[in-house]
């Protein structure tokens, strides 16, 4: 997932105490650090555009009308149970207004404070079959985040994808994925940017079907920033993730992912270590529209022992996709 599993404000008026601890590491400002946090809370809270590969193809995963899951999609995911159609649908269109709690808002070290958010996001993906396993891919999605009581922290997420989808059946269907990206992080409700950051993303997944019903995955992401501005924010992302999914009816899909994160920061003396755990649960109402929910936990390490965090996550998702 790139992009799976993005960034900051300059608005950022907490209560005291919320990143009071930041404000005294001489190597870098707090406004660098708001930005740093801003992308790890997107990160963990933000909506994966839709998959990019064929939904309705053998070696995609489809196998008597159901469709595996990836742990590269959405942790709030669209995943569906899918029926197959004689023509390959490129476009895909989709809204979704996720909800959380989340038991750390700033991602602090210490005083952690909750609050509920909704996440509202849009978005378009063209995805064009060029032979039976390769794709391209071309995507845009427009999401914001709502804090309850800390609305200073609220903020948008922007995102242009473009990239290629490949599927080798002979390599037990190993999963090849390489895009580039632009993300550009916004002041709530305004286009207005406090952050914009250029990357490559390249991904390699390795399934393992178990029967008709049960997928277990593993795989690697690798994430290169090209350019980022402001800099100081600007990281390198590496992961190693597995995951497990099983079709439980025609409509409910149940999940889980363990990842692994090393990020490294260019520009400031930090590295992290993070692992994240996430369960998951969708369910197919109609064709069209689905209901989701999620828990994850998430731990972070760094040689900046300031930015060590813990947090909690819990929350569904109501959401509506068409392909045409």
């Amino acid at each position: 997932m790139p992009g799976a599993l993005h960034f900051v404000g300059f608005r950022f008026r907490l209560a005291a105490g919320l990143l009071a601890t930041v404000a005294g590491l001489a190597s870098i400002s707090l406004l660098e650090a708001q930005q740093v946090s801003v992308q790890d809370r997107a990160q963990l809270l933000r909506t994966a555009p839709p998959s990019t590969s064929d939904s309705y193809s053998e070696e995609n995963g489809v196998d008597n009308g159901r469709a595996a899951e990836s742990p590269n999609d959405a942790d709030i995911g669209e995943q569906e149970i899918l029926k197959r159609v004689e023509r390959y649908e490129p476009f895909t269109a989709s809204v979704a207004t996720p909800f959380y709690y989340t038991s750390n808002v700033a991602l602090a070290r210490n005083g952690e404070k909750g609050d509920v958010l909704i996440a509202p996001a849009a978005g378009v993906t063209y995805a064009p079959r060029f032979t039976s396993t390769l794709f391209g891919s071309f995507s845009v999605q427009r999401q914001e985040f709502y804090y309850n009581k800390y609305s200073a922290l609220d903020f948008g997420s922007f995102d242009f994808t473009a990239g290629l989808f490949y599927i080798l059946p002979k390599v037990h269907n190993l999963m090849l994925r390489a895009e580039y990206d632009y993300n550009r992080l916004t002041f709530s409700n305004s286009f207005n940017s406090f952050f914009d950051n250029h990357s490559i993303f390249f991904s390699a997944e390795l399934p393992f079907r178990i029967g008709r019903a049960q997928q277990f995955s593993l795989g690697v992401d690798t994430n290169v920033s090209l350019h980022a501005n402001p800099s100081p924010p600007r990281r390198d992302e590496f992961d190693v993730y597995a995951g497990y999914a099983v079709n439980v009816t025609r409509s409910l899909t149940l999940g889980a992912v363990g990842r692994i994160f090393v990020r490294d920061y260019r520009n400031i003396d930090r590295t992290d270590v993070s692992e994240v755990l996430a369960l998951t649960a969708n369910y197919r109402i109609t064709k069209y529209f689905s209901a989701g929910a999620a828990s994850t936990l998430a731990w972070s390490q760094s040689n900046q022992s300031v930015f060590d965090y813990s947090v909690a996550n819990i929350g569904g998702a109501l959401s509506l996709t068409f392909k045409f």
